[in-house]
């Protein structure tokens, strides 16, 4: 009978950890690698390029080195994985058989906390939804790293926006009993990019999820928290809070921060987790997934790098030039403003206020930035205190951070506009102090980042500590005495007193000695040319040694364990110091950011208008500078009603650029930020919605204009009076009259009517016959023409020459240089001439073309079978055939006439 080859100790041990976390890739340490067994190695060789090998027991075996653990740990997640570390809870010199091994971290896409695994910039968030219906979803979401907790009601739409500005990673969800993921849920991990992982369905239960949530916020009800026991949000909320408990509650073994010195379950208290907060919608300017994307709001297009983005203006500075955000709580915070600005013109006006009091006070907000280049990322290591997950580093940047508090409060006495953040600071600050300070005086200043080795602890704390690291460092003293004292009791002048860690302490002596040993030397080795002995004198001093280092390091982390219960004690005065920090250093880096470049203070208005004056894209003004063309931009102002902008002009003039650069205006101005322009009115957005570039969603059975359709769509039937819509070349994913007619219908539709007037909309084309709108849509004005300018001439050779000025003025264009664009990108000259025969070809046809037949759009619904523009093209046999008198003409003339029309038709086509 064959033999079981998971029959084996440590095999057995894998499965026990295996049925454990059936769902996890186990990475089972095993010396000095991670070792990955059966489907795991199969599963993770194909998906990290591992070799999988089988040892002859038919078992597939895969690895990885011990010490690149984070490596393969990020690419595991990367793709989907979620992975449970295996590790070796006892020291194996003490193991009696097979060393005793258990699971000691859960990792998810979902749920890092570990410094190395996270970018500071960024937010991992963990999500759980609840459908109630199609048309009803409820969402949790939790950052486990930080701890803030936010819950959704919404329709699935919705969702995805606000799982997409939380850079969701991972989506937990009811799973049916045949255990695929229900397509509604399908989609929405398609739309985010997000990993899934099925939860059982009792998980989402009313009941199970009240209990979760009033037992780790150890309170009766869950009105307090604004959550409906009924709703679908509450039940995401208590499946998150299940999740955590089981993935964080694992084993520790004996060299981790944490521990007692041996192996113990520690207690995972979930401290730093928020109550949930309603998001509340009605307070943000919306801006949806497609729309953030397309803005290059938080990452670029075309490489996802924050450099380039709007974000990175503040947090990927040019070289010279320093990040203005200084902590890492604050750039995620920027992140989410920029995502998210107001829409409270109060609120608004408040962060203005602030920044424009450090724009003012260069001697306040330097000192600030000084200080604040102190201060780690709290939130993160109150978390991993939290979790039962820091380290001796932790807590030094912690009481560093800490001590902060009492100079950020000093600081803040010369700023009345700032005394909210103050006073926030001085209802944590004396506490914090305190807590700083003990660990100050307790822990080193380098401390190591782990207690595997000690030296975390300073001397003088810990009277038992201060004993036994004495025995350490006297040992080598002692050693030198009791050799001397041997050589002369005895002489044997080349006698050596020696250690290593196979044999421990020894006397040696070489073979022509070896002799005259004394009867009280005992014989523990022998070598070659020498023996070596041992003394019950010697062995009491190493039996007092080694256990010297042993209690050393037991009492180094019975002080460390101390220390982090109090810091843990202190927990919700981290989390709220770090959200007040966070606050501060995202105005100062807008403060700093506008004195650097001139930024103007936008006035804030619930009007609807936008003005801008000399404007310019926040993030080419960065790399650009004075090369930067700025621009205005006039919409539903007095002097300028018009709700619509036409922008027309040529290829590469700059049309994207300027649409783009006026949403950013707005959305730095709801953020809170200055705006680099010399004046700027901005009436509060409640959305911003784009249509720009062309895409596809070839996963989802849509093309191109599929798509571009869509999205348009989904702004005809969404935006309001106070939106703001950007659009780029409308219609292009089709013929040219059906994206004439369409991007004709589209931006009458926009443009609104007396009665319902229109969002403010930027609409950049090509279709230069839609620039008759200006005309057919007044009194009173509703659209507004502006061409971007070109300069052309024809050189001495014959030769078309254009240069485009990037400037945006009012009138109308009529050519979109093409071809001259072609031959700059490098397409063959033949190419580019046929293609200016066959544009004047067309241009003569396009010439005849009328215009004035398109008529503003009526109540009553009109035939739409004749030409969008003409009847038909006027033809020489048209004016023959209208010339013709067929009541003097007999049936044979009338047919000759029609041969010959025919002849003359086909010969001119």
């Amino acid at each position: 009978m064959a033999k079981d080859p998971y029959a084996t100790p440590a095999m057995q041990q894998w499965t026990r950890c295996k049925q454990q976390f059936p769902d996890c890739i186990l990475f089972f340490r095993m010396g000095d690698f991670y070792e990955l067994f059966g489907p795991d190695a199969e599963s993770m060789g194909r998906a990290l390029g591992l070799a999988v090998v089988d040892r002859g027991n038919g078992i597939p075996v895969a690895g990885v080195p011990h010490h690149q653990k984070t490596t393969y740990l990020q690419r595991a997640l990367e793709h989907g994985f979620r992975v449970a570390v295996v590790d070796q809870l006892q020291d194996p010199k003490d193991a009696k058989g097979v060393v005793d091994r258990g699971v000691t971290q859960v990792i998810t896409p979902g749920t890092l906390v570990d410094e190395s695994m996270l970018r500071d910039e960024q937010s991992v968030t963990l999500a759980a939804v609840a459908f109630l219906d199609d048309h009803a979803v409820g969402a949790a979401m939790v950052e486990l790293s930080t701890g803030h907790f936010e819950v959704l009601d919404a329709n699935p739409g919705e969702v995805i926006d606000e799982l997409a500005r939380r850079g969701v990673k991972e989506i937990l969800y009811a799973e049916p009993v045949a255990g695929e993921a229900p397509e509604r849920v399908k989609g929405l991990l398609a739309a985010l990019g997000a990993s899934g992982t099925g939860r059982a369905g009792w998980h989402f239960r009313p009941g199970e999820a009240l209990e979760a949530i009033t037992s780790l916020f150890d309170v009766a009800s869950v009105e307090g928290f604004g959550l409906d026991e009924a709703a679908a949000s509450t039940r995401a909320a208590g499946a998150v809070i299940r999740y955590l408990r089981e993935t964080q509650a694992v084993d520790r073994p004996p060299g981790d921060a944490t521990s007692g010195g041996e192996f113990q379950r520690q207690r995972v208290t979930l401290a730093h987790i928020r109550p949930p907060r309603r998001v509340e919608r009605d307070r943000a300017c919306r801006i949806d997934s497609t729309s953030l994307r397309a803005l290059e709001i938080e990452q670029t297009i075309r490489d996802g790098q924050l450099a380039g983005s709007l974000a990175g203006v503040f947090l990927a500075s040019p070289v010279g030039t320093r990040c203005v955000v200084r902590t890492p709580m604050g750039k995620r915070l920027l992140r989410q403003w920029l995502a998210n600005p107001s829409r409270d013109a109060k609120s608004i006006r408040a962060r203005h206020d602030a920044v424009q009091a450090l724009v003012n006070g260069r001697t306040l907000a330097e000192a600030l930035g000084e200080t604040l280049k102190g201060v780690s990322d709290v939130a993160r290591i109150a978390g991993r205190v939290a979790l039962g997950r820091a380290n001796p580093r932790d807590l030094v940047c912690l009481a560093d951070s800490a001590l902060a508090a009492e100079r950020l409060v000093q600081t803040l006495q010369q700023a009345e506009t700032l005394g909210g953040l103050r006073e926030r600071l001085e209802v944590h600050a004396k506490a914090l102090t305190a807590l700083g300070r003990r660990i100050k005086d307790t822990l080193v200043d380098d401390a190591p980042g782990h207690l595997r080795e000690g030296g975390a602890v300073r001397d003088g704390v810990d009277a038992e500590l201060d004993e036994a690291r004495g025995l350490e460092k006297d040992a080598g003293v002692w050693l030198a005495d009791y050799q001397t004292r041997l050589i002369a009791e005895h002489d044997l002048p080349s006698l050596k007193v020696g250690y290593n860690s196979v044999f421990g302490y020894y006397i040696e002596l070489p073979a022509a000695q070896a002799r005259r040993a004394p009867d009280a030397f005992t014989r523990k080795q022998t070598l070659k040319n020498a023996e070596r002995y041992i003394t019950p004198e010697l062995k009491t001093f190493e039996d007092k040694v080694t256990t010297a280092s042993a209690r050393a390091l037991d009492r180094e982390r019975t002080i460390f364990d101390g220390l982090c219960e109090r810091a843990r004690q202190r927990v919700p005065d981290l989390v709220e110091y770090a959200e007040t920090v966070s606050e501060l250093d995202v105005l100062l880096g807008f403060a700093d950011k506008a004195h650097q470049r001139g930024w103007k203070r936008p006035e804030i208005t619930t009007r609807r208008e936008l003005s801008i004056h000399a404007g310019r894209h926040p993030v080419l003004d960065e790399t650009l500078g004075q090369a930067f063309v700025p621009n205005d931009c006039e919409l539903g102002i007095p002097d300028a009603p018009a709700n619509l902008a036409l922008i027309t002009g040529p290829n590469m003039a700059g049309k994207s650029t300027y649409i783009r650069q006026t949403a950013l205006l707005v959305v730095l101005a709801q953020a809170g930020s200055f705006v680099p322009a010399d004046r700027a009115i901005v009436g509060v957005c409640d959305r911003i919605f784009t249509r720009v570039g062309a895409d596809d969603a070839l996963h989802r059975g849509q093309s191109t204009f599929m798509v571009e359709m869509t999205e348009t769509a989904n702004i005809l039937n969404n935006a309001t009076t106070d939106s703001l819509v950007i659009l780029d070349e409308i219609g292009r994913g089709t013929s040219t009259l059906d994206g004439l007619s369409l991007a004709w219908a589209i931006a009458e539709c926009l443009a609104g009517d007396d009665t319902n007037p229109g969002p403010r909309t930027l609409f950049a084309t090509h279709y230069h016959e839609i620039t008759e709108l200006e005309e057919k849509l007044a009194p009173p004005p509703r659209v507004r023409n502006l061409p971007v300018a070109v300069r052309e001439w024809t050189t001495d050779d014959g030769k078309q020459e254009i240069v485009f000025l990037h400037s945006i003025r009012p009138g109308k264009a009529d050519q979109s240089y093409g071809v001259h664009v072609a031959e700059l990108a490098g397409v063959p000259r033949a190419v580019t001439k046929r293609a200016r025969e066959i544009l004047g070809a067309l241009s003569v046809q396009h010439a005849r073309m009328d215009t004035t037949k398109v008529q503003a759009p009526r109540k009553s619904r009109e035939s739409a079978q004749l030409g969008l523009f003409t009847e038909f093209l006027p033809h020489p046999a048209v004016d023959e055939l209208r010339e013709l008198k067929l009541d003097s003409m007999t049936p044979m003339q009338a047919f000759d006439a029609l041969r010959r029309l025919k002849g003359q038709a086909q010969t001119d086509l």
